[in-house]
């Protein structure tokens, strides 16, 4: 049985002093010994995140990571940076960062070797846009990601990481993908590590939705058998974070 998990995405808000304020606020509302618990936030957040969730059920992630130990990339940050102040999870390849910041397929699969390099979790996200579901071609576009992000990447290590599906169209844009939607690409993202690998691993690995998922939408979503919960946004930032941690 795959444990749910519940990440936030934060995204580029809230202050480091903003940050422990949410914390604190959020903390007595995603207590859960059935749900892992996690919340990405800003790099300049990090150190004082983990601070405030210590000796807590909340695991904090990073939003973002370079693919290589040191060297000369001015503003990047490198893995052991990250599992230094105990960072557990990353995000990488969100479309925000595809679209704004040219990430490719590549470089998220170089990102994806490196963080289990370093023992960190990767949530690796993938999505099609609207002209790509209106085109029909979402389950195709989604397997190129798959196959691509994963290439070099042990059946072991992907038993143990988190694929994230999330429909551009349905960021931040307050529309969500059915639940019967999620579902289907959910499902075929599973069939798809079979594949590439085997039974075992594709019933191991946790698949999550995210693209505005609501205190609302949670419980129909979550309920759905491939979809192991959600990467949440904005919601993430509100208390009714917790009612989705609670679904």
């Amino acid at each position: 049985m795959r444990k749910i998990i519940v990440a936030g995405n934060w995204k580029m808000n809230k202050t480091p002093s903003e940050a422990v304020k949410l914390i604190e606020e959020l903390k007595p509302l995603v207590k859960s010994e059935t749900v892992d618990v996690v919340f990405c936030v800003p790099a300049i957040s990090l150190i004082p995140a983990i601070e405030a969730t210590k000796g807590t059920n909340i695991a904090i992630g990073a939003e973002n990571m370079y693919y290589e130990e040191s060297g000369a990339y001015t503003g990047e940050i490198a893995p052991n940076m990250l599992t230094d102040i105990g960072v557990k999870y990353v995000i990488i390849g969100h479309s925000e960062r595809r679209e704004y910041f040219a990430e490719t397929d590549e470089t998220v699969n170089k990102k994806v070797c490196k963080a289990f390099e370093h023992g960190i979790t990767p949530i690796m996200c993938c999505g099609e846009s609207l002209k790509q579901r209106e085109q029909g071609i979402t389950i195709d576009w989604i397997r190129q990601q798959i196959k691509i992000g994963l290439l070099n990447v042990t059946a072991d290590q992907v038993k143990s990481m988190v694929i994230a599906y999330e429909p551009i169209w349905a960021i931040g844009t307050g529309k969500v993908a059915t639940s019967e939607q999620a579902q289907e690409v959910c499902a075929a993202i599973r069939v798809c590590i079979g594949e590439l690998y085997d039974q075992a691993t594709a019933e191991a690995i946790r698949i999550q939705y995210g693209g505005s998922v609501t205190a609302a939408s949670a419980a129909e979503l979550f309920g759905m058998p491939d979809i192991d919960g959600g990467l949440v946004g904005g919601a993430s930032l509100k208390p009714d974070f917790g009612k989705i941690v609670n679904y």
